[in-house]
């Protein structure tokens, strides 16, 4: 595991110190059951026949194979909620799933099933005894079936000492897909969002938001604005039948050089933003006392129009072709895995599940990122890893928890499966 998740795995012998702190209580009490059983058996001859009473058998053995039924499945339950029992607590470890999470009550059944195979078979083999009256060669049965039921349980407990991946699982965490953590050396992943932990390992590659002052805004004093001779008011809108004439202004004559003093009824607009036919020259009233102009937003009702509005924009979207066959426009964040969810302030990103019958994916495997012209992917810390395939041909893998940046063109890979990234 990388150190800068903070995950330290059991090791072996806190696994057994936890095993025999769960295990001890419901061996103890069904063996102390049994054996008062086994004592009240009575023996009496009728008709030339032996005949064992075993009733005591019975009763004792029923209400121990009850007791620790109910404790077997209190434990389950507990363990698969939280991953954690009696015994995990006092050696400080918890068992998770593959994404460090809950294991669920499956998971914790069937690693359960496999560690105590041996005793169920003694268990077993016990009541086959008292069914068919075999007491003669009970312990010559029953004594090498618990003692090999029991050095079963304690071979599979300290299996992951020979896993070449970290001593990380044992053979009963790989048939059930669980991991189990020391918290009290690292991190609880159960309650600290997962392996992954509860950090966001997008890049910060946004620039810093800047204050921009308006040039219009605080201007200070207004100004008398002297057009030049080639100056005009803007014409009507289109449909308007012919220039109108400011309102008790004299008329000048055409041709004349005409200086335009602006008046709260007429606004001067720039030359650059003027739409104006040449020769739709419209009368500007004689040079008069100067007036406040007005502000430009304060023309509510009309839009000035600048640039060319036809000139088509395009923005290139993102998207990935996922190798079921999807087509997917990717958002800002996206996360993609087996069962995806989101980390506490991650509420808003976009899911994308993936099936995958073989597993070989985690629930949440990978968190990207669209900037810079492509995505940046993060591999948050999955099972069995990803890698990309640039475009020309160079596969990379990927470091958990360390983003990287790919562009268009290029193929990523996850578990079993895989998408291409592209544009729209």
């Amino acid at each position: 595991m990388p150190s800068k998740l903070e995950v330290v795995p059991a090791a072996a012998g806190k696994r057994l110190g936890a095993a025999v702190l769960d295990w001890l209580p419901p061996v103890t009490v069904l063996t102390i059951l049994l054996a008062v059983g086994f004592a009240g058996i009575t023996r009496s001859q009728s008709g030339g026949f032996i005949v064992y009473d075993t009733s005591s058998v019975v009763l004792f053995g029923g209400i121990g194979a009850g007791l620790t039924l109910v404790y077997l499945l209190v434990l389950a339950a507990l363990e698969g909620r939280s991953g954690v029992t009696p015994g995990n607590s006092l050696m400080g470890i918890r068992c998770t799933d593959a994404d460090g999470y809950a294991p669920g009550g499956g998971a914790v059944f069937l690693r359960g099933l496999i560690t105590g195979a041996g005793v169920l078979l003694a268990v077993i083999a016990a009541a086959v005894v008292v069914v068919f009256q075999w007491f003669g060669v009970a312990l010559l049965v029953l004594g090498p079936l618990l003692f090999l039921g029991a050095a079963w349980a304690v071979l599979v407990v300290l299996s992951n000492a020979w896993d070449r991946n970290g001593q990380l699982r044992g053979w009963h965490d790989k048939a059930a897909k669980t991991l189990v953590f020391d918290v009290k050396s690292g991190r609880n992943p159960i309650t600290t969002g997962g392996i992954a932990g509860p950090y966001s390992f997008a890049p910060l590659d946004l620039p810093p938001v800047q204050q921009v002052a308006s040039p219009l805004a605080g201007a200070a004093a207004p100004q008398a604005v002297v057009a030049s001779p080639q100056a005009r008011v803007p014409a009507p809108l289109a449909g308007a039948a012919a220039p109108q004439a400011v309102v008790g202004a004299p008329q000048v004559a055409p041709g004349a050089p005409q200086a335009v003093i602006a008046s709260p009824q007429v606004r001067p607009v720039p030359q650059a933003a003027s739409f104006a036919p040449p020769a739709a020259s419209a009368p500007s009233p004689s040079p008069s006392s100067s007036q406040e102009l007005p502000h430009p937003d304060d023309d509510l009702d009309r839009t000035q129009v600048r640039g060319d509005t036809n000139a088509p924009v395009t923005v290139a979207m993102l998207r990935i072709r996922l190798d079921d066959g999807r087509d997917i426009e990717l958002d800002r964040t996206v996360l993609v895995g087996r069962n995806p969810s989101g980390h506490p302030g991650e509420d808003s990103v976009q899911l994308i599940p993936v099936a995958d019958p073989g597993r070989s994916i985690s629930k949440t495997h990978l968190h990207l990122l669209a900037g810079n012209g492509g995505v940046w992917v993060t591999d948050r810390n999955s099972t069995n890893g990803s890698a990309v395939t640039t475009p020309d041909g160079i596969r990379t893998a990927l470091a958990a928890g360390e983003p990287t940046h790919v562009r268009p063109g290029s193929t990523v890979h996850f578990g079993d499966r895989s998408f291409y990234l592209g544009q729209a």
